[in-house]
């Protein structure tokens, strides 16, 4: 029996990394699951998402050799998941993927057994989240949540959804129950 794809997406700042950083520990014994690897063409250290850093040179190599199952550019950068990811999905493993909103039809087109899951915030908490990081301008902030509006009300009916709004333990548990459902 073939694993299942979850597809895990949401605006900058709506809490997937730490939403997937909080469930890592349990998500093998409990669900039966792993986190695909991202390659970006970010150096490591940058922001709080643990990934895999490539040169441009490097993403673009992977990419004209067929290692990665979905790839996309976003924020300036190349993001991609190796295929790595379907041979652990053939061996019955679950796997949960950090995608793009704008790659979720392309994504879908790919592996259409995919499980969507939005990881949304209210307007004004991923104001203050922003914000907080200090990493952009007010305007480039005020983009962003215009953005975030647009994208949340263009979701698919079929995308499920969690709230990270509040305490992450919630939004944890709301994970890990959607991971559970048959």
């Amino acid at each position: 029996m073939s694993g299942k794809l979850f597809y895990i997406m949401g605006a900058s700042g709506a809490g997937k990394d730490s939403v997937l950083n909080n469930c890592r520990p349990t998500l093998a014994e409990t669900a039966n699951c792993c986190i695909a690897h991202r390659y970006i063409t970010r150096a490591a250290d940058a922001g709080a998402e643990r990934h895999l850093p490539l040169s441009d040179a490097e993403f673009e190599f992977r990419k004209q050799s067929n290692l990665f199952k979905m790839h996309w550019a976003a924020n300036g950068y190349q993001y991609g998941i190796g295929i790595e990811v379907d041979q652990w999905l053939a061996a019955g493993i679950n796997v949960l993927m950090n995608g793009s909103r704008a790659y979720l039809a392309t994504a879908q087109s790919i592996h259409p057994g995919l499980i969507a899951i939005y990881i949304d915030v209210e307007s004004a908490c991923l104001r203050q989240r922003l914000l907080a990081r200090g990493r952009e301008s007010e305007t480039e902030i005020e983009q962003r949540l215009i953005r975030h509006t647009e994208l949340a009300n263009s979701l698919p009916a079929n995308v499920k959804h969690i709230d990270n709004s509040g305490e992450l333990s919630v939004a944890c548990d709301q994970l890990m129950a959607l991971l559970a459902e048959p």
